[in-house]
């Protein structure tokens, strides 16, 4: 197989936590999250958020942000999200399904959003015609790789609360922002005022499995049913806590999510520089964006290297995991330079 940076989620499974779900299958338990190892994932959530939260583990992405998304809307209400974000891009319209309710998009700059642009939909409020937006929802890191910082993350919160409305948190790669930006989870998203966030897993070390947090644990009243009408009530869940149990005991998210990162900025080096690669944009973590020309592009792509995200601007993109080592890098530019 070649080396492959289409995405972090064609990286394999940490060995920790491997060996802790071979740990957990072991005689019979209580199914549907009342074993022990799911309430011990759950503390483990509190102690690295500093308060008290209301954790519900499901098995992907699109199902944490839905179910999530889902027990805080009525129908009639939406969500104000940059146009990039996977519940209005990537998600196949789970969210429109599910939920009945309607997305706002936000034109973004550089992967996010800011108050002033979401301001304009503030008209909508008590208007009948109108769904009434409810939630305001960012990536972390976004959809372009950039990393929201402390400042940017609370002064959307600030000005969603103050017009009566949510943050969520899209947190697929939540562990790679915190440790870009160099602060702790209570920092970034407690202390700012995230009201709930789709903590991921599956990208940074996990076979499967996100966990919805919600620190406003109000909020989650309905979560327990949504989460089961949703499919998403895993019977054998000791098997997802468990992942959860090897991935917070010892910071094992922070030490996979530094490699990847790591990893991001020694792929950056590597490309800059060479003759007809062009960067684009900032690397804040773990995912590179280039222009490559054509005939690299169609040369490569059969041996998925990397993803086209569009094909018009020839705009390329690379992802590193955890497991991502420098000699697979350099395998990579060896070849490229070959071919150009």
């Amino acid at each position: 197989m070649s080396i492959i940076f289409l995405s972090d989620n064609s990286s394999g499974v940490h060995e920790n936590v491997l060996r802790k779900i071979s740990e957990v299958n072991q005689g019979f338990t209580f199914p549907y999250g009342k074993d022990k190892y799911t309430a011990e994932a759950e503390k483990l959530f509190s102690l690295l958020f500093g308060i008290n939260v209301d954790v519900y583990f499901t098995v992907n992405g699109t199902s944490a942000n839905i179910t999530g998304l889902s027990s805080v809307l009525s129908s009639f209400e939406g969500v104000l999200c940059a146009d990039t974000t996977h519940i209005n891009t990537d998600e196949c319209g789970a969210f429109e399904k599910f939920t009945g309710a309607k997305i706002y998009t936000v034109e973004n700059i550089n992967g996010k959003i800011n108050p002033e642009q979401i301001a304009k939909f503030l008209h909508f409020k008590g208007n009948e015609h109108h769904n009434q937006p409810k939630v305001v929802s960012i990536s972390q890191c976004t959809e372009t790789g950039t990393v929201y910082s402390r400042d940017e993350i609370k002064a959307l919160a600030n000005f969603a609360h103050d017009n009566r409305m949510f943050l969520h948190v899209d947190g697929a790669r939540i562990s790679n922002a915190v440790e870009a930006a160099g602060i702790t989870v209570k920092e970034m998203l407690t202390d700012t005022g995230v009201d709930f966030v789709s903590f991921g897993g599956t990208k940074n070390g996990l076979m499967m499995g996100e966990a919805v947090v919600f620190l406003n644990t109000e909020l989650s009243r309905n979560m327990k049913y949504i989460r089961k009408q949703s499919m998403q009530l895993v019977s054998k869940m000791r098997f997802i806590s468990a992942q959860f149990l090897a991935y917070l005991e010892n910071d094992l998210w922070l030490e996979n999510a530094k490699a990847a990162n790591n990893a991001g900025k020694y792929f950056k080096e590597k490309l800059e520089g060479i003759p007809g690669i062009n960067i684009i944009g900032t690397v804040d973590a773990n995912i590179i964006f280039a222009v490559f020309p054509q005939h690299v592009i169609d040369e490569l792509i059969p041996l998925d290297y990397f993803y086209v995200m569009d094909p018009l601007e020839r705009k390329v993109r690379f992802v590193t995991s955890f497991n991502t080592k420098n000699e697979d890098i350099d395998s990579f530019i060896l070849k490229l330079k070959e071919v150009l």
